[in-house]
């Protein structure tokens, strides 16, 4: 078995394993029943890996949610995934208590001061567990762990666009036996462990991004399962990120195009200054990488940068080594053997080599999903037996998959999925605001950075900064438009509708890979 590491703490993996069969018998004791969902909202922390995995062996369903969340997004998320159970820091639970539910039992871990220091949080944040909560590390050491028989499955809902701006969770249903060992080996090649599995101890990584997106916590989970070394960063830095390689001689990493940007504004100094020799497999996915932010990593770090492409309905279904991509600049990769890739016109049919339209793809050993509470979304997400993601794109003669837009107006925003439609219905509450536009423009350091413009009523005065700031009391920081433009009227087609593309043409002028 490999270890885990998390700030001044290592335990074995096997000590967070028997921590999860502990909280599996706790929840089990709780009334937790197959099917039902436990949230967890933490930051990177140990109790993550112990908290989901513990949640898998009963065939419940974890539900990582976004810890940045305004009381407002944490009461819808939590009423709408049905949370039987809640695993918070104990800083965090004060800004959310009034969103959660009184039925919802609450677990509280307390927030270390490696957090608090990485966050630069008081020293008395979090100090205080109320009394109607249960701290978490002393609730499992009052249970038996739950014997395992087999493998665990990899239940988990994961929460992404809603038809009306707001997130819907997907939920898969319970995979086989087979399913989940299905799931492993293709989750275990896109990142670079497969090569490694006769000897996993010698995977040594790092989760580097917040283990409430879907990759890093799917990135965690099956290092963590494999018997990997896992060290778990409160949060990313660019020079710890080097130091730590060199520490630990780290040999895994899984990235977005972000962190790339972060690490290449080092100083050359600091560049040469680590050992980063240990280093076999990098990958990131996520978000667009510039083609210039690629070929430099890839020049700094060798031919070792990997990408792969998917969604958490259709699973990774693509995959790039650096050779690769540098004989075909901008692709996202070719379909692996378990899943099926095709790029369709309007009337279903097989695009031709390089002409452009909807992509569709599904890792068919992956188990079926629904959205929660939502089986209408689910069913237009199915097109010709596989998914339709919402990207547009083309395949070249080699079959390299290439994206182009997006048929959907969702932004990823360094890696951070958000939803036009949840910051324009807010917009509209503000006074003075008529109607307005949000979408996707190019950012240097993000890929993407949220746009908006605004429409005001007659004999209004819109003011963008006013704007911004009243946006801040109803959303979450990241989703706050950085750019608000007033605009005397905003370009519409024939049936009325705001013609975004129009509005957001003149900022993707002239950029190598545009998804937006």
């Amino acid at each position: 078995m490999g270890y885990v590491i998390s700030g001044s703490a290592r335990v074995t993996s096997e000590s967070v394993m028997l921590h999860a069969a502990q909280a599996a018998t706790g929840f089990e004791a709780a009334g937790i029943s197959p099917g039902d969902t436990i949230a967890i909202y933490l930051r990177n922390d140990p109790a993550f890996l112990e908290a989901n995995l513990g949640a898998s062996m009963i065939g419940a369903y974890p539900v990582a949610l976004n810890w940045h969340s305004t009381i407002a997004e944490a009461s819808y998320l939590l009423g709408d995934c049905a949370a039987k159970a809640l695993i918070i820091h104990s800083d965090l639970l004060p800004g959310i208590r009034e969103a959660i539910p009184a039925h919802v039992r609450i677990f509280v871990v307390p927030t270390s001061s490696e957090l608090r220091a990485s966050y630069r949080l008081p020293d008395s944040a979090g100090t205080e567990i109320p009394a109607d909560a249960v701290t978490w590390g002393p609730w499992l050491a009052g249970f038996a762990p739950r014997p395992v028989t087999g493998s665990v499955p990899l239940t988990t809902m994961i929460y992404t666009s809603g038809t009306t701006g707001l997130p819907k969770g997907v939920r898969r249903l319970p995979p086989t036996p087979e399913q989940t060992r299905a799931i492993a080996a293709v989750l275990a090649r896109c990142y670079g462990f497969a090569d490694y599995l006769g000897d996993p101890s010698s995977i040594t990584t790092m989760v580097t991004g917040p283990m409430y997106h879907s990759a890093p916590n799917a990135y965690s989970g099956i290092g963590l399962r494999l018997g990997a070394n896992v060290i778990i960063a409160p949060r990313f830095d660019a020079e710890d990120l080097l130091r730590s390689v060199e520490q630990y001689r780290i040999t895994h990493l899984h990235m977005v195009p972000i962190m790339f940007v972060r690490l290449l504004r080092l100083s050359e100094e600091v560049k040469r200054r680590y050992d980063l020799s240990s280093l076999r497999y990098v990958v990131h996915a996520a978000a667009p990488c510039p083609a210039p932010v690629k070929r430099a990593m890839i020049d700094w770090w060798g031919p070792i940068i990997h990408e792969y492409y998917g969604s958490t309905e259709m699973g990774n279904v693509v995959i790039c080594n650096s050779e690769e991509w540098l004989a075909h600049p901008g692709t996202v990769g070719k379909p692996i053997a378990e899943a099926t890739v095709r790029v369709v016109d309007e009337q279903g049919r097989d695009c031709a080599p390089r002409e452009i339209g909807e992509v569709l793809g599904r890792v068919h050993a992956f188990p079926d999903f629904t959205y929660q509470g939502d089986d209408e979304k689910r069913r237009r997400a199915g097109k010709l037996g596989l998914i339709a993601p919402g990207d547009i794109g083309y395949l070249d003669e080699d079959g390299f998959l290439y994206l182009c837009d997006r048929s959907n107006d969702m932004i990823i925003s360094g890696g951070v999925n958000i939803y036009p439609a949840e910051i324009e219905a807010e917009l509209l509450k503000l006074p003075g605001v008529a109607d307005c536009a949000v979408f996707a423009i190019p950012d240097e350091e993000y890929g993407e950075a949220v746009c908006a413009f605004a429409l005001a009523m007659a004999g209004c005065v819109l003011d963008p900064a006013a704007l911004r700031r009243d946006l801040r009391q109803r959303l979450a920081g990241f989703k706050v438009p950085k750019r608000i433009e007033i605009a005397d009227e905003l370009p519409r087609e024939d049936s009325g509708k705001i013609f975004k593309r129009k509005l957001r043409e003149p900022f993707w002028a002239g950029h190598e890979r545009r998804i937006a």
